[in-house]
């Protein structure tokens, strides 16, 4: 357990104050157990604002003071993506423990600079990715991993939104990790990790905007089982965030939002369909708390790492995606020989 925790209260520090931060923060300060303590923004306005709106006690103005700050047990980076490298790095360097946003980083390099980091300082380290730590798809992933539909032979999966959105938009912008696949295919490429594992062979085609981001992608990713992955995303049309598992017994559909579902539905050949769905305990299926629950656990537990969520399958998937990105053409500010592809 980390020095100046209890069993009582684990102490929040919130990284950023846009529309993510503040989803997380409205769930943490449901949780008994957990204290949300500081906020920082580069905008001294923002962290007040954010402050005030949430009853927390302290506000900066800058990165650099709340990853100081000895109080906080554990630091959520919520920033862009493009900028998860230096503010994780910040926080681990100064000894905080530190959940952060997905896309994790920009590119595997940065991933593992930042694993690295963690382990050198002995820190806690997960990237904030909900849709492993929520319990439907856990039981979906169990019961895929007990052979409930024999070995897995597809995965389809899809999320995109309608827009449009405007060059100035963040999601439009290459300075900020712009484009649909981190923000979006980020999602589809895990859900694929989850079942399968990291593929040894990625195909995939996009459209791309005038500034050099992709507007949609399509992926095809292969195991050497012989399974395959079809995964989609887009930033032009609003998808049904469907998903289907399909292996050599059965299938499993997810009908709507498949990172973070209210049911799905098992087909076991020779039995009728059976439907799984959220327990309502467990609250509204757009809930953060699952992933907060996870990284309290682990820092009580003294674990530098989530079972759940391990360093590992991050990179892993960090290293789809840049393959994904080298096969579309797709290159941010600043990266040279940061695209790792597969061997």
């Amino acid at each position: 357990m980390e020095p100046g925790m209890t069993e009582q209260s684990v102490r929040w520090g919130i990284l950023a104050t846009g529309g993510i931060a503040a989803a997380f923060t409205a769930d943490l300060v449901d949780l008994p157990d957990a204290e949300v303590v500081a906020v920082a923004s580069r905008s001294e306005a923002s962290a007040k604002a954010f402050a005030e709106r949430f009853g927390i006690e302290r506000a900066y103005g800058e990165w650099g003071a709340l990853a100081e700050d000895a109080d906080i047990d554990v630091v959520y980076v919520a920033t862009p993506h493009a900028a998860h490298r230096a503010a994780a790095g910040l926080c681990l360097t100064a000894g905080r423990n530190v959940l952060c946003e997905k896309a994790f980083t920009l590119n595997t390099r940065e991933a593992e600079e930042l694993v690295g980091l963690a382990k050198d300082h002995g820190r806690f380290l997960m990237e904030a990715m909900w849709m492993y730590c929520n319990p439907l798809v856990r039981r979906l992933k169990a019961l895929v991993d007990d052979g409930a539909i024999g070995e897995v032979r597809t995965v389809q999966a899809d999320f995109g939104l309608a827009g449009p959105f405007p060059p100035s938009h963040r999601l439009r912008d290459p300075a900020q990790g712009g484009g649909a696949l981190l923000d979006l295919g980020v999602y589809p490429v895990s859900f694929a990790h989850l079942l399968l594992g990291e593929p040894t062979d990625v195909t995939a085609k996009a459209v791309l905007s005038e500034e050099g981001v992709d507007l949609q992608t399509g992926a095809l990713l292969s195991w050497d089982s012989g399974a395959l992955a079809s995964l989609h995303c887009s930033l032009t049309g609003g998808t049904a965030t469907i998903a289907s598992v399909t292996g050599s017994l059965g299938r499993i559909d997810i009908p709507n939002g498949f990172f973070h579902p209210d049911r799905f539905v098992l087909h076991r050949d020779g039995r009728d369909p059976e439907e799984f769905v959220a327990d309502p305990a467990d609250g509204p299926r757009n809930s953060l708390k699952h992933e907060a629950r996870e990284v309290m656990r682990a820092l009580r537990a003294g674990e530098t790492q989530s079972p759940l969520v391990p360093l590992e399958g991050t990179l892993a998937v960090m290293r789809t995606l840049d393959a994904v990105r080298d096969r579309i053409g797709v290159r941010y500010p600043g990266e040279t020989a940061g695209i790792v592809t597969p061997a």
